[in-house]
């Protein structure tokens, strides 16, 4: 007389971890990319949402700064252009260790 080992899961209950290829997935992507094969961030977004916030917050900094140096705009003046409040702008540049101007 054989015996089986016994399944765990019922005829009627899913299978939790199956196989990729028998996943329905649909690849809507996200406001970075139309799918997530084209994506240029270096992690998803959805992976680890406060990498994102820090990714984006890091990009607009340096825009900030760019800003602020080059063009030579006062605070009040890139706070309207980033539609960003004044004092977001002085702790951009705090962490830029950039002076602002008094």
């Amino acid at each position: 007389m054989r015996t089986y080992a016994r399944s765990r899961r019922r005829r009627h209950e899913p299978v939790l971890d199956g196989l990729p290829e028998l996943m329905h997935y649909a690849d809507t992507g996200c406001e970075v990319a139309l799918s997530c094969l084209q994506c240029p961030l270096p992690q998803c977004k959805y992976d680890d949402p406060a990498w994102y916030q820090a990714y984006k917050q890091r990009n607009r900094d340096d825009e900030v700064i760019a800003a602020y140096r080059d063009e030579g705009l006062s605070v009040f003046q890139v706070a309207d252009r980033f539609s960003v409040s004044p004092r977001t702008i002085h702790r951009s540049l705090k962490r830029a260790r950039v002076p602002a101007a008094a």
